[in-house]
């Protein structure tokens, strides 16, 4: 049975179909894990009311071997058909063929919103003193910036016509070793932005949350990133005047009846339920996360920036084992749910892998279809498991009272620990 979406909401029937990528290295051990604690947790939840169909589909090694393509058609209209995915991890092709399958797989669906939620798990041993306070949701503009490969290498022909493009017909002259040089064009579109800013505040606004925070590098890449945070700031002023207050309000009531009344109207505005909409330079973004993360509950960035915040924080709080995050198009509902990490292949086969990013994923996908009774008690048993010291070795080692488990040991205590609810 299909997931259908109509005006806006999800239509998900109580027998779905879920297509899956099992994913290359480690994917093979993960994937299993991660359907039978979904199963279990389902089953736990809602009896025989409810249940997943897992459809296999196919992408990278597994697909090659089968169909002789990376990326096949079929797996693409599997996820368009059905709505809702979830994918182990891919190795991307060496030498030639998709520059990465998970770029080409969000850019194929147009699932331009990466959301990565991220928070501490009890008993997760963390570098930092205090990862308690790090309670994050990425927006990470998933479709342009860097990301959309425009580059051409140095010494080729096309690098050669773009050079004197950019120096005969549009007098660029600080390019300080041009022959040598490779070039990259980042597009960043008011289109683009206001879709991820859009739905950054629609989902704070949903979840009861204080503020959006757009990071950017405007100061330098005042029109690409800069143009970020002044489309962004509009966005929000347009279409949710009476639910957001903005920085550029803030500072404007400033300028015109001063500090005091500035900050009346911004605490006047907080006390009515409003989303603070404010912005940050990058680089100070990644200091604040680590002296006042507290200040910050939903970020929407850029696609390279993303990028390093969404790991930098997922470091905080334990690393990038306990990472989820999904490929969502909020406009006509398309998602795939993923595990984070890459391939392992030093690890694949050893029964030593770590589910969790995957398993949190498929959290992501059940709280995604409105199943969020099975969500929560897998999100509890895992957490039930770390204070226990129960954790793959990656985890385990950490913990003052780590007893390091398989992979499928794991998963095994996980459904254990759900049975016990």
């Amino acid at each position: 049975m299909k997931i259908q979406k109509n005006d806006n909401k999800l239509t998900v029937p109580d027998i779905v179909t879920i297509p899956y990528i099992e994913g290359d290295g480690v994917g093979a051990e993960i994937m299993p894990v991660t359907q039978a604690v979904v199963n279990a947790a389902v089953g736990m939840a809602y009896g025989q009311k409810r249940a997943i169909e897992w459809k296999e589909v196919f992408a990278g090694e597994k697909a090659f071997k089968i169909t002789g393509n990376y990326l096949p058609d079929e797996t693409l209209n599997a996820f368009r058909e059905y709505i809702a995915g979830i994918k182990g991890p891919l190795t991307t092709p060496v030498g030639g063929g998709i520059r990465s399958l998970n770029v080409a797989l969000r850019q194929a669906l147009d699932l331009y919103v990466c959301l990565r939620p991220v928070r501490w798990f009890r008993g997760i041993v963390s570098p930092v003193r205090e990862p308690q306070k790090v309670n994050m949701t990425v927006f990470r503009e998933n479709t342009e910036d860097i990301y959309a490969g425009i580059e051409w290498r140095q010494g080729t022909p096309e690098a050669a016509k773009f050079l004197r493009f950019l120096t005969e017909e549009m007098g660029v002259s600080q390019i300080r070793f041009p022959e040598t040089s490779s070039f990259g064009v980042k597009p960043v579109s008011r289109e683009g932005t206001e879709r991820l800013v859009r739905a950054a505040i629609e989902y704070a606004l949903a979840h009861g949350l204080p503020d959006v925070t757009l990071v950017h590098k405007g100061n330098i890449m005042k029109f690409t990133e800069g143009g970020f945070k002044l489309w962004g700031y509009a966005l929000a002023e347009r279409e949710f005047p009476d639910r957001t207050f903005t920085w550029l309000q803030y500072e404007k009531i400033g300028r015109e009846r001063g500090a005091e009344e500035a900050s009346k109207a911004l605490n006047e505005a907080v006390s009515a339920g409003r989303v603070v909409v404010k912005d940050v330079i990058a680089d100070a973004f990644l200091q604040n996360t680590l002296l006042t993360p507290e200040n910050y509950s939903v970020i929407a960035t850029l696609n390279l920036n993303g990028d390093y915040i969404s790991d930098q924080l997922a470091a905080i709080v334990g690393g990038i084992g306990i990472a989820p995050g999904a490929n969502i198009n909020c406009s006509d509902g398309h998602a795939v749910f993923e595990a984070t990490h890459g391939t392992a292949p030093d690890i694949a086969g050893k029964d030593t892998a770590n589910p969790s990013s995957l398993l949190l994923s498929s959290v992501m996908m059940l709280e995604y279809i409105g199943w969020n009774e099975a969500a929560a008690l897998i999100t509890s048993a895992m957490e039930q498991a770390f204070v226990a010291g129960c954790a793959t070795r990656d985890l385990a080692r950490f913990m003052p009272n780590g007893k390091p488990v398989g992979t499928v040991r794991f998963g095994e205590v996980i459904i254990d620990n759900i049975y016990l609810k």
